[in-house]
């Protein structure tokens, strides 16, 4: 069966909408204030004149907004909106033809090939005085005015130039009928973040650590909140601080059997004392971490805690809710693993559970309790072993409260897993660059995440070392590795973190062939030296420095790398889109040996000539360089400078 008529005639076809995520089934991510472009293939049959808007709103909102759109070329057009406000949006296209555009331009054409145009200058007044009647006021009435010059048309002349006056065009612009407009077929959504979102340097520690000979508390650990915040930190972020369970608790260095005064491993969630929703005792209280919240924000921090969806075999939910975990034949509980690794003082949750409605709700029970504690970041463990179904309605559900909640997906798996994780919501996501080493690919890496598509939905969060992961290459490499792999770090993205110790370059690994730790943290408490010979705190200080005076550094999808004719040395740059901070970074890959190379820069992008001669100011070392042409020699040793961090001076 035919459409109504008027459907009949909606024939504009809007096709290859920009900015979208697989069709528009997931959103976009943006952050508040930015502009967004919205490009997409306009074009409809015949020769009318198209008009397109973008239309856009805030989720919450019922009217929509709009912005004009323009012919870029080849029937590609272009419309931007700015994201005012953190939370969703919504934008879609419009587009039509304009018979009053549409007719001029037909006139036009007619009036130069001198033919008489009496017939079309009575179509035309017919189109105003019928946009007239759209109209109201002094509007109308100047229309009618127009449409009675054109239909008079004492001089043929007279009349074209009648038609063609601009306040003429802007009147019928304002009193377009688009009764039978054309749409896009769907919606799409955008996610606008807070600004740490995109930019933020992550410290994490363990704040059980830190007091020689006894577990310490979130009062002793504010000595930590001081401490990133000298080295210039954004978040602080908390292994888990719940109780921890004593049923088949790890001791020492993993071992199966704890001595009674090892603390156990913090994501074994649950005791006796409360489950995800209390604080260790040893720890403190929850008004104990309130007030590590406020001093954490008081020092410019903000305190981002894990949400581990686990649980120690003594966690309450095991009494209350044994229907939410995995049951052998037998009926006892399984154990979570991950062959070969076994952890047999967690119980994973079971989300192919009958029901798992309850489950769900009670995890966003538990999110919300943590927000209404201050807490605004969330880095989450192992979502890819839970259903993505899942993260979608509970990161929306919570952002839908709190737009300004952050979520960081730790899921070191298989690349489609990720990005759909990221797709699904999560705002930032743990990344592979802890295994790309080499030259060639991090630049395919770094390339793939930082631009579109990925770009799109995927924010790389870049750590080179966590509590479960000391590579080979800091493990073989030493302090010019830690040196090197912070700095590719904290410039290839705007967002990068550490685990607490690489500034004094531990590197200690369990065995020979191990990501782990020799005594990890993550089954004992620890009391370091900070200011022991060889910490490398100096450096961290100057390029989270560098990384706050830069805006370049602080943007995530202008990365760019550029040539160098060493295989060891990497060079890369980030400029603003208004080439007002333009920065150049070159890396020795290599932690043992000197390298040096020739690195172009792309004078074309910066309006620099061949012949003209520009100033470099390096950061990492405050020295200036004068070079003429495409670029210079970078000569770089891993055991003093492993890096360069070069600002071009106008």
């Amino acid at each position: 069966m035919l459409a109504d008529p008027s459907d009949l005639n909606r024939t504009v076809v809007i096709e290859s909408v920009a900015p979208t995520v697989d069709g528009g089934r997931y959103p976009a991510k943006r952050e508040i204030g930015a502009v967004v472009e919205v490009s997409a293939d306009i074009f409809k049959e015949g020769h009318d004149v198209l008009v397109a808007f973008v239309k856009y709103r805030r989720a919450s909102e019922t009217t929509w907004r709009e912005s004009p759109m323009s012919l870029v070329d080849n029937d590609r057009w272009a419309g931007r909106f700015t994201l005012e406000a953190i939370g969703r949006w919504v934008f879609t296209i419009e587009a039509l033809a304009d018979p009053f555009r549409s007719w001029l331009a037909d006139l036009g054409k007619r009036v130069e090939a001198g033919q008489d145009v009496g017939s079309e200058l009575l179509e035309g007044a017919a189109l105003v005085r019928s946009a007239a009647g759209r109209a109201y006021g002094r509007q109308a009435e100047a229309l009618e005015a127009y449409a009675g010059r054109l239909a008079l048309r004492p001089a043929q002349a007279e009349a074209v130039a009648a038609a063609r006056e601009e306040r003429l065009g802007a009147l019928m612009d304002a009193h377009l009928d688009r009764r039978e407009s054309t749409w896009a077929e769907r919606e799409f959504e955008i996610v606008a973040d807070r600004e740490r979102a995109r930019f933020a340097a992550w410290y994490e520690f363990f704040p059980r650590s830190g007091q020689p000979g006894r577990h310490a508390t979130f009062k002793d650990a504010e000595a930590q909140l001081k401490r990133a915040a000298a080295m210039g930190f954004d978040v602080v972020y908390l292994p888990p601080i719940h109780p921890i369970g004593r049923t088949h608790r790890k001791g020492w260095n993993n071992s199966l059997v704890a001595r009674p005064d090892d603390p156990g491993s913090p994501w074994a969630i649950g005791g006796k004392e409360g489950g995800h929703m209390a604080v260790h005792p040893e720890l403190g209280t929850l008004d104990d971490f309130d007030r590590f919240v406020e001093r954490a924000r008081a020092l410019g921090l903000e305190v981002a805690l894990d949400f581990a969806i686990q649980c120690s075999p003594d966690h309450p939910y095991v009494r209350e809710h044994p229907e939410w975990f995995f049951h052998r034949p037998d009926g006892t509980l399984k154990h979570a693993e991950n062959p070969p690794k076994k952890y047999q003082d967690i119980y994973p949750l079971n989300f192919q559970c009958a029901d798992p409605r309850p489950l769900w709700q009670e995890m966003r029970r538990i999110l919300e309790f943590w927000v209404g504690h201050g807490v605004r970041s969330f880095r989450v463990d192992n979502p890819h072993t839970k259903p993505v179904k899942f993260w979608e309605w509970l990161i929306r559900s919570v952002q839908d409260e709190h737009p300004d909640v952050i979520f960081l997906s730790e899921a070191f798996t298989r690349p489609k897993m990720m990005k759909v994780l990221a797709k699904a919501g999560f705002t930032q996501s743990y990344t592979y660059f802890t295994w790309r080493n080499e030259k060639q690919e991090l630049i395919d890496y770094l390339t793939e995440i930082t631009q579109p598509p990925v770009a799109e939905y995927f924010r790389g969060h870049l750590w080179p070392n966590t509590p479960d992961i000391l590579h080979a290459v800091l493990q073989r490499g030493g302090r010019a590795a830690f040196r090197m792999r912070l700095v590719l770090a904290a410039t290839l993205s705007s967002l990068y973190g550490i685990y607490s110790g690489y500034e004094l370059c531990e590197n200690q690994p369990f065995a020979e062939g191990s990501e782990e730790y020799l005594n990890s943290e993550k089954y004992e408490l620890k009391s370091r030296d900070w200011d022991a010979p060889g910490n490398i705190v100096d450096l961290v200080i100057k390029v989270n420095r560098i990384r706050r005076e830069h805006r370049a550094l602080q943007l995530y999808t202008n990365l760019r790398f550029y040539p160098s004719d060493d295989p060891h040395i990497i060079f890369y740059g980030k400029m603003t889109p208004e080439r007002d901070d333009v920065v150049f970074v070159a890396v020795n890959l290599d932690p043992f040996a000197t390298h040096s190379a020739l690195v172009e820069l792309p004078l074309w992008e910066l309006g620099i000539s061949e012949d003209q001669l520009y100033r470099l100011h390096e950061r990492l070392t405050d020295t200036r360089q004068e070079w003429r042409g495409r670029g210079g020699r970078v000569t770089l040793d891993p055991q003093h400078e492993p890096a360069a961090v070069f600002v071009l001076q106008r």
